[in-house]
């Protein structure tokens, strides 16, 4: 081990640079489809070792000194993002997109954006590198001031965090429900990399009793929360709700010759008969932007929903909410949620409020426009972002809190005034993206959002993945990506929230401060030592 270490930290230039966006593509395969979370005690260690060795000439400044660092963790997360994302581009393969030039932007410039963020982290490692087991500590600071960073500027993309990989499964993932996501990457990051310790020796002992005491809670926690609450058996009076996933090409969603076609299969599915021992469903919930027009263009289509919904039942939908512009001001469209009662009458609605950059409005416009780029949801031209955010309240009193589409990657979205409701509504459409990772990684992120909040999660997407997902993270049911069909299911019931915490940023703050203090505790001990 010491052997393989010492020829990772000589290796330069090229090799360099290729080892590590190999360490960094290689650590995919711990996020969704594969969730082999092992992989990660290589591709961490690898990048501790790379980084042992990437001190810049001490003549070359501050900022030359910290460039090798910096190139380091830019080429592992160009690893880690191409690696990660590549998925993206099959939106722009959609016919009627006319983007397939941007093709490269996609897979290639945005990983090499987002690549920024860790070569950041590497960077900031770095200042307060050392050789033992404050090192590890430094690398788990400066990844969780990236993620940080990542997730709040330019209006955030905390897509695949590191924390995610370890937390494969509900077992490891209810330790998130105590101290929030941020801290999850950067504890992640840590124990992943002790391995790293045993090839250079210095520290490996206390480093590896730590990292190793920090992964057995982490897995026993997790088994105490799961053997607390678990499933219990529905009674009569629970609500059933039915998830459609009407499996419709995105190509064809706006075909103004497919829209009928299209509205009457999720009509024909919303009136089969109860799958659930003859209780037929009180909600009915369609995906993100089922509606194939604008209910303003299509005055029966909502007659036609009330003649297949019975007494008693509510239909809750993703449609395209239009407000006509005044005073000569172009009409405002949004991408929001409908609920429908057995009469037809539109009785709530709520409006997205965190836009897709590039899907759904164009940033920057003025000048991303001038070189022919448009938004995916060019069809209205894009959307506008809600002024506000709001519960919806269901026929019966259950409340439900909006989740239109990937808002469920960004924890903080998954509260309004530090409640999230009876449930968290998620409908999204992920057939822009076919079958590829991409639908099972924003399925396991919304599935989180669900343990940190203690709240059951009701997911319907057009083409996978649904889902009904308890407060704990395990799935009740949920339906093959590119399956069409129906699910009927009881609705779990909320956990006690009583620990649940309604802002776990202080714990991320704190942690911070401790793995700073601890990295840079043991490089002035390290310069005292040579001294």
């Amino acid at each position: 081990m010491e052997r393989l270490a010492e020829k990772i930290m000589l290796v330069w230039g090229i090799k360099r640079a290729l080892l590590s966006l190999l360490a960094g593509g290689l650590a995919v395969l711990a996020l969704p489809p594969f969730n082999f979370f092992a992989v990660m005690f290589v591709s961490m260690p690898v990048l501790v070792w790379l980084l042992d060795g990437a001190s810049g000439n001490a003549e070359a400044g501050f900022i030359g000194r910290l460039r090798p660092a910096f190139a380091t963790g830019w080429w592992f997360g160009f690893g880690y993002f191409t690696a990660g994302l590549w998925w993206l581009g099959n939106a722009l393969l959609v016919d009627g997109t006319g983007a397939v030039w941007a093709l490269p932007l996609a897979v290639f410039g945005l990983p090499a954006v987002l690549a920024l963020f860790y070569g950041f982290a590497a960077a900031f490692a770095r200042m307060i590198w050392s050789d033992g087991v404050g090192r590890t500590a430094a690398l788990a600071a400066g990844f969780g001031l990236a993620e940080y960073a990542r997730g709040v500027l330019f209006t955030g993309f905390p897509w695949n965090e590191i924390g995610y990989t370890a937390m494969p499964v509900p077992l490891m993932m209810q330790s998130a429900a105590v101290v929030g996501l941020g801290c999850m990457t950067m504890l992640a990051v840590f124990v992943f990399s002790a391995p790293a310790l045993v090839g250079t020796r210095r520290g490996a002992v206390p480093g590896l009793l730590l990292a190793l005491a920090l992964f057995v809670s982490h897995l026993g926690y997790g088994w105490h929360a799961l053997d607390i609450a678990r499933p219990t058996a529905a009674v009569a009076t629970d609500p059933v709700i039915r998830l459609v996933q009407p499996a419709i090409d995105q190509s064809a969603k706006w075909d103004s010759a497919e829209r009928e076609r299209n509205f009457a299969r999720l009509l024909e599915l919303t009136a089969r008969p109860p799958l659930t021992e003859s209780r037929r469903p009180t909600y009915i919930v369609w995906p993100e932007t089922a509606l194939p027009f604008l209910l303003t263009d299509n005055p029966g289509a909502l007659a036609r929903i009330a003649d297949v919904l019975q007494v008693g039942q509510t239909l809750i939908t993703g449609a395209v909410r239009v407000e006509a512009g005044q005073g000569g001001t172009a009409s405002r469209y949004y991408n929001s949620i409908y609920v429908i009662d057995d009469e037809g009458e539109i009785i709530a609605a709520a409006d997205k409020a965190h836009l897709v950059p590039f899907g759904e409005y164009l940033p920057f416009e003025s000048w991303f426009g001038r070189i022919g780029l448009a938004p995916l949801a060019e069809t209205f031209g894009g959307f506008s972002a809600a002024e506000h955010r709001s519960m919806l309240t269901l026929p019966g009193g259950i409340t439900a809190l909006p989740l239109i589409c990937y808002e469920a990657i960004f924890p903080d979205m998954a509260q309004i005034g530090g409640s999230s409701g009876d449930l968290m509504l998620n409908v999204t459409n992920d057939a822009w993206y076919g079958m590829t990772p991409g639908p099972y990684q924003h399925l396991r992120q919304a599935q989180l959002r669900a343990v940190e909040r203690r709240t059951p999660l009701v997911r319907a997407a057009n083409n996978g993945i649904s889902a009904v997902i308890d407060s704990e993270g395990r799935f009740v049911a949920a339906m093959a990506l590119g399956e069409q069909g129906i699910l009927d299911v009881d609705l779990p019931r909320a956990r006690d929230k009583f620990f649940v915490q309604k802002n776990t940023s202080h714990y991320f703050w704190l942690l911070f401060a401790v793995l700073v203090f601890f990295g840079g505790g043991a490089r002035m001990g390290n310069w005292r030592h040579a001294d």
